[in-house]
């Protein structure tokens, strides 16, 4: 448990510089792509949590990531705050709903949670939408402001970027102290087996509310960072299709990996991209990816990994026990030829 503790702090700390100076010589829409691929994560992260972790089927992390870019949006456009100020008044709105909607979660479970965090999701849509006043409606917000450091502007493609990486990190270290801390095990109990967990003690209203809350807060966070990043928001981006994409990206990742929102985000939202170079092709070439994904692994990219592993245990425990037949069988020769010379 340790070694794997200080193996995703080793991976974490040598991935940021590495990071930080790899898009250097990328254009504007490069960087826009690798910054939308942190964001993303962050969302994901989010959703593997709820999902992933505390089992709880979601299909509102779209929609958590709008209130958090809408919330950025309207409090650094019409009410000029920082944005830093927005990020976490954002974040802390996205929790105080998720624990609002994470009420249903007590009663029902798995698709008819699914269908719940579904109806939200077309709820938050139509808000955006038709609430002209206060949302922009399907003019949306414009003119969204990127931050500043002691009068630094920030706003730059690749200073804007590194922003977000900074903050990309601090959340991912979040993630990593909080699903090893005892918040983190009640949440895989619950997932497991939550009449046992129950059993053993453990809170499930309090954490099946804290799970929901936790995610959501990390899609508003997303979203306060995607606000700046395009700076023009309308609903179109935050439809019931953003939440089953960001729902492709951790199962694609890996359900219940650490690592496995940013191999999600990396196939769900770069990987298109990359595709682009084949023209027209690109979407079709796309979707045969995804079928063959879930055809030949069902766990995700890095359950392939997984699987890699659990192949090549069983292949040597295999050649341990062959190698041990012969020693076996002399033994038991030897031992009549022993009780016949004492006999």
């Amino acid at each position: 448990m340790s070694l794997k503790l200080n193996t995703d702090l080793l991976i974490i700390l040598i991935a940021f510089p590495i990071l930080w100076f790899a898009p250097a010589g990328l254009k504007s829409y490069g960087l826009y792509v690798v910054s939308l691929w942190l964001v993303m994560s962050i969302a994901a992260m989010g959703l593997n949590l709820t999902l992933g972790y505390a089992g709880l089927t979601s299909l509102a992390q779209g929609a958590f990531l709008g209130i958090g870019a809408y919330a950025t949006a309207i409090l650094t456009v019409k009410a000029g705050w920082p944005l830093p100020a927005a990020f976490l008044v954002s974040t802390g709105l996205s929790f105080l709903v998720g624990v609002v909607l994470g009420f249903p979660a007590l009663r029902v479970k798995h698709h008819y949670l699914a269908f719940v965090t579904l109806a939200f999701s077309v709820v938050v849509f139509l808000i955006a939408r038709n609430e002209q006043w206060l949302t922009g409606g399907v003019f949306g917000l414009a003119n969204i402001p990127r931050p500043t450091l002691f009068g630094t502007d920030l706003g730059g493609g690749l200073a804007f970027y590194r922003v977000v990486l900074v903050v990309t990190l601090a959340l991912t270290l979040v993630m990593w102290w909080l699903l090893h801390s005892p918040w983190g095990r009640a949440f895989q109990a619950i997932r497991e087996n939550g009449t046992r967990a129950a059993s053993l003690g453990v809170d499930i209203r309090a954490y099946t509310l804290l799970a929901f809350a936790i995610g959501s807060a990390f899609g508003g966070a997303a979203g306060a960072l995607y606000a700046p990043l395009v700076e023009f928001i309308d609903p179109s981006p935050f439809a019931l299709s953003a939440s089953f994409v960001l729902l492709l990206t951790v199962v694609a990742g890996g359900a219940g990996s650490f690592f496995g929102p940013f191999v999600g985000a990396f196939f769900s939202y770069m990987l298109p991209e990359l595709l682009r170079a084949t023209g027209g092709w690109y979407l079709i070439i796309y979707a045969a990816v995804v079928l063959v994904l879930v055809m030949v692994s069902p766990t995700g990219l890095l359950g392939l990994i997984d699987r890699w592993r659990d192949h090549q245990s069983q292949r040597k425990a295999a050649a341990i026990r062959a190698a041990a037949r012969p020693t076996l069988a002399n033994g038991a020769e030897t031992n009549p030829k022993e009780q016949g010379a004492a006999s």
